[in-house]
């Protein structure tokens, strides 16, 4: 199994990129190969999966090990080929993804070239839980962060008292843990959930 390739990139086009590596060419397949144009004639390392098939061997390449990591995880999943897979990377996010697993969020799934609802559905029952440690808890992270902001959107007045008591100085934390006391309340301006975190932060 080749798990990198360390040399110089000779070339980029919209499949693949080539690496010289101890005078031998290698033609590796992104999902975004332009991303690493800016490298090009200088050398790069590229975390790469050994995709072995009877008629076929083929190098998929990635610049972060996590990328590379839910690429094979993807390939396990019924349905989900090298091409699929690759689709799902290069549209998006690693902690997005895992995070939509989490929540079991099958319209955010579908968004990817030539997964329907049935594969979105086979996607998380197959990775629901199964995912490395280090995914989960930035999917449980971004999952949180969702949720926060689809609560206060709409909730302009809330959004603007959060934004002021932050410039008075209170940081992240302290403001985030009385958000829940002050969306009990509804109000059109934000003065009064001002007043109210205020004192909720004098406390």
């Amino acid at each position: 199994m080749i798990a990198y390739i360390k040399g110089n990139l000779e070339a980029v086009n919209e499949e693949a990129v080539i690496v010289e590596a101890n005078g031998v060419g290698y033609e590796i397949i992104c999902a975004n190969p332009f991303a690493f144009q800016d490298a090009l004639g200088e050398q790069v390392l590229i975390y790469t999966y050994h995709y072995v098939r009877e008629d076929n061997q083929t190098l998929f390449g990635f610049k972060k090990t996590d990328d590379k990591l839910l690429f094979s995880k993807l390939l396990n999943v019924s349905g989900i080929g090298p091409k699929g897979a690759l689709a799902v990377l290069a549209s998006v996010r690693v902690e997005e993804f895992v995070s939509a697993i989490e929540r079991e969020d099958d319209k955010f799934l579908t968004q990817f070239p030539g997964i329907g609802k049935k594969t979105a559905r086979q996607m998380i029952l197959d990775l629901k839980g199964k995912l490395p440690d280090g995914f989960a808890a930035v999917a449980v992270e971004t999952a949180a962060q969702s949720s926060e902001a689809e609560a206060l959107q709409g909730n302009n007045a809330l959004e603007e008292a959060i934004a002021a008591m932050k410039a008075l100085g209170y940081s992240e934390r302290e403001v985030k843990a009385i958000v829940p006391t002050l969306k009990q309340e509804q109000h059109e301006n934000p003065d009064p959930y001002i007043r109210k975190g205020l004192a909720l932060l004098m406390k």
